[in-house]
């Protein structure tokens, strides 16, 4: 198909195409065209964004040519993003040129969006095909009634209050949802501190960082009985079940380890079933063998570069440094147990040659069992900043063709973006 129109916003919160103009996309400075075969339908359950102070970018097909669009038809226009629904892949993000003075984005994802034929166009790709959280399987009326059960069923327990009011109630959080829907994959947050100050934290943000953050932070610490009193029922009844600790609403989960090492233990004296998981920036290798000892199945540990200068430059470790995250991934592997890396893809960087060859050194030095790709929530010009990628040489090779790379390479490691259930690890370990 020919490459769908721009879409702009009129900056009032209507959406439309731009007919004379085709869609640009950014790879990671410059525009550049996506390629048909990248497009694929705005996914079920994403949002449009309006970018306040950015002038739309857009390719006239007449001319051969970029443009910036300040006005149509006479009116001024705005660049639009689209934020994609969990399990897709973030191949370009969206063109435009910010105005001088313009305020920072907020913490999502900005993806270029094209429109064609009566439907909306992006270039992405699904990247897992567990459909733990596309919005068509999360009826409102049965969460409400399902959460309204949930807080008389625990009455009294803190966590399960904060899971139902704050994270299902109030953010939407699918994983959160899926609990109160006695399902899958079950979050535990237990820690309001954290070691680290990630500049795209989405916990917490300093006032000076200019905004706000997507998320509040859970504020109190969870009993192991608070912890174990739903924790126990939800693996022992939920299809493909996992808990998890480590959430969006939290700080560092490593940082209450005792708290998690006697709760991992009550949960195993009562059930064998399931997966119990940790979602960690695996900053205390220490507190991570304690933890495969008491019985922790998986670790999903975040990463948003296998370079350390890098890595440093987001992350902003305040008591670790990256071996320590690196020698935590060893720790889980010698034990036997499955290791992620959630991977914060930014596309230009990512799939640059400088941090394919660091990635693949990493996979060289630890055998992890798994890649999540999740797409970076930021501002991309803050983020080029904060890492000063624009003084990278050469070219990146293209998202597309780094998945293809790391399938290639790497048959054994699974792409995806959930913990697995213990079903998935072994339907995967079989195949090696």
């Amino acid at each position: 198909m020919d490459l769908p129109y721009l879409v702009v916003s009129d900056g009032n919160g209507r959406v439309f195409e731009i007919p004379e103009l085709r869609m640009a996309a950014a790879h990671f400075i410059d525009p550049v065209l996506p390629e048909p075969g990248d497009l694929i339908e705005l996914p079920t359950g994403s949002d449009l964004f309006e970018l306040p102070d950015r002038v739309p970018v857009g390719y006239d097909p007449e001319r051969g040519e970029f443009v910036q669009v300040f006005t149509y038809e006479g009116q001024p226009v705005q660049a639009v993003a689209a934020f994609m629904a969990p399990a897709y892949l973030q191949i370009y993000r969206t063109a435009y040129t910010t105005l001088p003075e313009a305020i920072r984005l907020p913490l999502y994802c900005y993806t270029a969006v094209g429109w064609c034929d009566g439907k909306f166009y992006v270039p992405a790709l699904r990247i897992d095909p567990d459909r733990r959280q596309d919005l068509d399987l999360f009826d409102p009326e049965a969460v409400q009634q399902r959460a309204e059960a949930m807080l008389r069923r625990y009455k009294g327990n803190r966590l399960v209050y904060h899971l139902v009011e704050n994270c299902t109630l109030t953010y939407g959080c699918p994983a959160a949802r899926n609990f109160v829907l006695g399902r899958w994959e079950c979050p535990l947050p237990t820690s309001s501190g954290c070691n680290a100050a990630c500049v795209g934290c989405i916990s917490e943000q300093p006032q000076e960082a200019g905004i706000v953050a997507s998320h509040e932070r859970i504020q109190f610490a969870p009993t192991v009985d608070e912890i174990v009193e739903f924790a126990v029922p939800h693996l022992e009844t939920a299809e493909r079940a996992v808990v998890s600790f480590g959430q969006g609403c939290e700080g560092e989960p490593l940082l209450v380890g005792d708290l998690l090492e006697e709760a991992i233990r009550a949960i195993r004296k009562r059930t064998d079933r399931g997966i119990i998981n940790l979602n960690t920036n695996a900053s205390r290798p220490d507190v991570v063998e304690r933890l495969c000892r008491a019985g922790l199945d998986s670790i999903r540990v975040s990463m948003n570069s296998a370079q350390a200068r890098y890595y440093h430059a987001y992350y902003k470790p305040i008591t670790y440094r990256f071996e320590d995250v690196l020698e935590s991934l060893r720790i889980v592997r010698r034990y036997d147990r499955w290791a992620s890396i959630n991977y914060l893809a930014f596309p230009g960087f990512t799939d640059h040659p400088q941090e394919i060859a660091a990635l693949e050194a990493l996979i060289a030095d630890v055998p992890i069992n798994m890649i999540q790709t999740r797409n970076l929530n930021i501002d991309p010009e803050w983020y080029i900043e904060e890492l000063r990628l624009a003084d990278l040489p050469d070219e990146a090779i293209g998202m597309r063709p780094w998945v293809d790379r790391l399938r290639e390479r790497f048959p054994y490691i699974k792409l995806g973006y959930f913990n697995p259930p213990r079903e998935e690890m072994q339907a995967h370990l079989a195949t090696i």
